[in-house]
């Protein structure tokens, strides 16, 4: 019997390492059976189709979960090695592990991504939010949000981040309101036996779907991970357009700088995610040798961050928009989950539209979607759920205009927008300790360093923003403000696939 994540239960689970890879190379498959049971692996690209590349039945031992595997890893010994051959795609590679436990199949899911040639014909990359995967992935018993300030890389997924089955309550975003306490959701969660934390990340919800449409539309899409614009800055190098999708939160300073400079050379980038690059993380001992691979946040523990009051402060794992690191993502992004927060979740903006209110039509994004001034974009397929970003902004003749104060470019364009809010002491999904502070009491000490009243009311009342923005040197920046946005593609919004269409044709 396994523990992990909070759960009992008797199964197979495994993980690849590394979990990028380039073509032509090796990734091996990490795996333990209960009862050191037989396993079938089945190795599969997902997009439009699922295309089985490899399977065989593979001897594994049964292995503990150790203590503090959630930061130290799991350290299994590879059961089998996976060599890609030169006809893979690039792209996101199901890994199912199979084994049988009284007549009956147990089943688990590993991940590898297996990045693009030098000489790839396409000219849009896909960099998975895997950062955030791990940020959340309870498996071994904690993770960024239960007090852990590390995360291991090299461990399985807890279950329904890299698979869901269908039913009413998987998103985490209030599909039919009311239901402020998000029953339908966390009802979902227990009765598939999923990690509670297993609606906030992971490849089903947001990359599967848009990938899916893309490809059915005829877009030629590389795909990497977070690390790799880390690890593998010249991925970026004959691509037009980068893309993140769905809820992307974690990135590094590396991170940061491969897809700032991108964009100052005249690259593109569309953010169709919110909760957009929120906390810096560290991401330590994946190359050569050293300490096992691993993410580092301290987050709400920021103090305790070795850099703390170093001459290292840029490298703080607190937010971005922290006035300790200086580098609000709204740089970047042209946005920050600071001026958001939450639509459509819990007891924030319970009942709102679930779309974005039109303030430009006239922009190149809506040509062809017969979207006026003031109508609503995506409600019907709920875009705007969930974790939204915004920007301080003011009204001139009845339309939205950025301030620049809070570090959103000059030439952003506000395109639309919904009410999103903070969780407060009052609202909170999970409340916080009386010791510790809200979530709106936190974001308005980290921006304006004072958590008084007043401060908190600059931050109290939020929006998701669709806009764009131009660099100085010519790249085009997009972004939802939402993470829900592929939610509009899996339902076939015509309106939503107009725009995806508008912006991958105009800028990919």
């Amino acid at each position: 019997m396994w523990h992990a994540g909070g759960m009992s239960y008797e199964t197979v689970s495994g993980y690849c390492w590394p979990q990028s890879i380039g073509p032509g190379s090796a990734v091996g498959l990490h795996v333990s059976s209960s009862a050191a049971r037989d396993v079938r692996v089945e190795v599969a690209r997902v997009g439009l189709t699922r295309d089985v590349v490899w399977s065989d039945t593979v001897a594994a031992g049964d292995h503990p979960v150790p203590p503090r595997a959630y930061e130290l890893g799991c350290d299994w010994p590879v059961a089998v090695t996976v060599t890609a051959d030169p006809s893979w795609r690039s792209g996101y590679y199901e890994v199912v592990l199979t084994t049988l436990v009284d007549g009956k199949s147990r089943t688990d899911h590993a991940f590898f991504v297996l990045r693009p040639p030098v000489d790839s014909p396409n000219t849009i990359l896909l960099q998975l939010a895997t950062n955030t995967w791990h940020a959340y992935n309870d498996f071994g018993g904690q993770n960024l949000y239960t007090g852990a300030t590390t995360s291991s890389l090299q461990r399985p997924m807890a279950r329904g981040y890299l698979y869901k089955p269908a039913g009413a309550g998987r998103r985490v975003t209030t599909i039919h309101p009311p239901d402020p306490d998000m029953n339908a959701h966390v009802g979902y969660l227990r009765h598939h036996r999923l990690s509670p934390y297993a609606g906030s990340a992971g490849w089903p919800d947001w990359e599967l779907p848009f990938l899916q449409w893309a490809e059915r539309e005829g877009y030629g899409i590389d795909v990497c991970t977070n690390a790799d614009l880390e690890d593998h800055p010249g991925l970026l190098g004959g691509k037009r357009l980068l893309l993140s999708v769905g809820h992307d939160e974690y990135w590094s300073g590396p991170m940061r700088d491969t897809t700032e400079a991108f964009i100052a050379r005249g690259g593109n980038v569309a953010f169709f995610s919110g909760n957009t690059s929120f906390w810096q993380v560290r991401m330590e001992g994946r190359i050569g040798d050293g300490p096992a691979p691993r993410m580092v946040g301290y987050k709400g523990q920021f103090k305790q961050d070795p850099v703390y009051d170093t001459d290292r402060m840029s490298e703080l794992t607190s937010i971005w928009s922290d006035h300790l690191i200086g580098r609000p993502e709204n740089h970047m992004t042209g946005v920050s989950f600071c001026r958001g927060g939450y639509h459509r979740i819990g007891k924030r903006v319970t009942s709102g539209a679930g779309g974005y209110t039109v303030h430009r039509p006239d922009h190149w994004m809506f040509e062809g979607t017969g979207l006026g001034y003031g109508d609503v974009l995506g409600a019907g397929a709920t875009i705007v759920g969930y974790e939204c970003d915004g920007c301080d902004f003011t009204y001139r003749d009845g339309l939205p205009y950025p301030t620049g104060e809070d570090g959103t470019p000059d030439s952003f364009v506000i395109l639309g927008s919904a009410p999103a809010a903070h969780f407060t002491r009052t609202t909170a999904a999970r409340p916080p300790k009386p010791n510790e502070p809200a979530e709106d009491e936190f974001i308005a000490g980290r921006l304006f360093g004072t958590r008084d009243p007043d401060a908190v009311e600059r931050i109290a009342h939020g929006h998701a923003v669709l806009g764009s923005y131009t660099s100085p040197g010519g790249g085009v920046v997009v972004t939802s403000g939402s993470t829900d946005w592929a939610h509009g593609l899996a339902g076939r919004d015509p309106q939503v696939e107009r725009i995806t269409a508008n912006v991958l044709t105009r800028l990919g």
